[in-house]
């Protein structure tokens, strides 16, 4: 296992309520990245790949869509990807696995079930994040998915929508999440943090309930690594911390209150939450 001991001791401390940052996920992509061993990149790679997976939704609709360049693929890689797995011909290796078996899926789906892509690549995501053999880092994405599914399966029975197909993934605690009818979904001695989660489900006002939930997270996060002083996992949990700031950075309260009716709308309108909102 790499140490990483002046890098990690020459970085800032952060909280989740800091107003402006020393550091950005994309100036630690392009500054710290660099420094670690490959098999570490490949970790941090996880982190990346969430705007890959939006960029390649896009250009699957639109190549000239002007990609968010926070990723690790350009949008001209992307573009031929799409390309070579549409022909059939055999991808470069450099891409994720689950690139190759999304857009095969997406070129399946019929123009009525393309409201489903966002889930199926999320559902992808996950599933080979989890997968990674850091069991610290795969945990963090199983946590990440249960917190989601869990969220809006509440949100669906309090709208009387149908649990099941809003649910991603295919873990035991998704089946849990799509079958049960019990109050906490007969995950109450299963999940430690599940009690937690409904009470945050229950807050009125949206915005301090995201924010509960991203201070859920980071509270996790600092808990699970608190023995990884000076290898990746701490690189991790600071890369994570990053955008978890930098997202409420950007987010004032009044459009904060407006993209959350927005979700609310879209659940009540069987179509999934925002793909912004799925870290």
């Amino acid at each position: 296992m790499d140490a990483y001991y002046y890098l990690i001791a020459g970085l800032p401390d952060i909280t989740l309520d800091d107003g402006k940052l020393s550091y950005t996920v994309d100036s630690f992509k392009s500054e710290i990245y660099p420094d670690l061993s490959d098999k570490d990149k490949r970790i941090i790679d996880l982190f990346y790949l969430k705007f890959d997976n939006d960029n390649l939704l896009h250009l699957l609709k639109d190549k000239d869509y002007v990609i968010n360049t926070s990723g690790l693929f350009s949008a001209d890689e992307l573009i031929s990807l799409i390309d070579t797995v549409k022909d059939g011909d055999i991808p470069d290796k450099k891409f994720p696995s689950y690139f190759c078996k999304f857009i095969s899926e997406y070129f399946s789906l019929a123009p009525e079930e393309e409201y489903k892509a966002n889930d199926i690549l999320a559902s992808d995501y996950y599933s080979y994040a989890m997968k990674c053999r850091n069991g610290f880092v795969s945990s963090w994405f199983e946590f990440n998915l249960n917190i989601n599914n869990i969220l809006t399966a509440i949100s669906a029975r309090k709208y009387k929508i149908d649990v099941a197909p809003s649910i991603v993934g295919d873990t035991e605690v998704c089946e849990m999440l799509r079958t049960s009818n019990a109050r906490d979904f007969g995950l109450g001695d299963t999940l430690s943090y599940l009690e937690n989660i409904q009470r945050i489900s229950e807050m009125e006002n949206l915005v301090e309930r995201e924010k509960k939930v991203d201070q859920l997270k980071w509270d996790w996060m600092e808990t699970e690594s608190f023995f990884n002083y000076f290898t990746v996992e701490r690189l991790f949990v600071f890369l994570s911390q990053l955008e978890m700031i930098e997202r409420w950075i950007s987010l004032d309260k009044d459009k904060g209150n407006e993209l959350f009716r927005a979700m609310i709308k879209a659940l009540k309108d069987d179509v999934q939450i925002p793909e912004e909102f799925r870290n």
